[in-house]
């Protein structure tokens, strides 16, 4: 796959933001594979995405960082640059279910998503034989005592340089700190079509409700439960016929597809937090 840099900007909409960047770019060579703007009218904010082929720039990336920090200043831009060829390193954590852990493994291992997964940890020890098979450390966590369950787990994503964070079904309530401490590199996957049944069993509540759609969320988590910005959605259509057990196994695969593409988006930098939701640029 071809290298390129990752130009992701949010700053406050202003007349010449597009000419300025295009003409600091151009002035580099810079060879745009991919642009992407989006101007948020009622906040007044301005979103870009510029993916850049590599080898066209004339200047390194550390040069290319301090350079363009004169005109992020002058903007006032919230702006990273970083490289395609740069593997975040991913935490993966599961419970019972391995429906959502399996499919990111196997995406992984197939080189759909680009990052590297050091640890898996799980409350449950029946995750352990996907870890061994993927030969990727394993770690299971015993919740007798949930504070130290979570010191222990926060110890594991600092040994091991953990970048992103990935609640792949795992049916613990993270608590307020580590949300704070991992704000916009904590991703969940929800099991139903947020902002409805939020909290347990939402498939029961579905069925209760008599709903004809059902759903998965994933998003960035916060100390509210379930509520934290959404990245992607995935819904599917049921009928009356269907019991909440056919719930279950029908929504499974929005819950995988939501999951996989909402972490690819991060991967891939086309996630950009503004309050408490995205602009995705996918």
């Amino acid at each position: 796959m071809k290298a390129t840099f990752r130009l992701v900007i949010d700053c406050p909409d202003q007349v010449g933001l597009v000419a300025a960047v295009s003409q600091f770019l151009a002035a580099l060579n810079a060879s745009i594979i991919e642009a992407s703007h989006h101007t948020d009218v009622h906040l007044k904010r301005f979103f870009m995405r510029h993916e850049i082929d590599a080898d066209s720039l004339n200047i390194s990336q550390d040069e290319f960082t301090q350079t363009f920090a004169e005109l992020a200043k002058k903007y006032e831009m919230t702006w990273s640059f970083s490289s395609s060829q740069a593997k975040p390193r991913v935490a993966l954590l599961a419970s019972k279910e391995a429906h959502c852990l399996n499919d990111v493994l196997h995406r992984w291992h197939t080189g759909e998503l680009n990052c590297d997964i050091p640890c898996i940890i799980s409350n449950h020890d029946a995750m352990r034989k996907y870890a061994q098979w993927h030969q990727i450390p394993f770690y299971l966590i015993d919740f007798t005592n949930k504070i130290e369950a979570f010191r222990q787990i926060r110890e594991l994503l600092i040994e091991h340089q953990i970048d992103l964070t990935v609640l792949a079904r795992f049916m613990q309530i993270i608590p307020d700190e580590m949300c704070a401490e991992l704000t916009g590199k904590l991703i969940n996957i929800h099991h139903s079509f947020l902002p409805s049944f939020v909290g347990a069993k939402p498939y029961q509540q579905a069925y209760d409700r008599g709903v004809k759609l059902i759903g998965a969320t994933c998003h960035y988590v916060t100390s509210v439960l379930d509520e934290g910005p959404i990245i992607e959605q995935e819904v599917m259509r049921i009928s009356h016929s269907d019991s909440s057990e056919d719930m279950v196994r029908k929504g499974k695969r929005c819950e995988i597809n939501a999951l996989a593409n909402g972490l690819r988006y991060h991967l891939e930098d086309r996630v950009i937090i503004c309050q408490n939701k995205t602009i995705v640029f996918n």
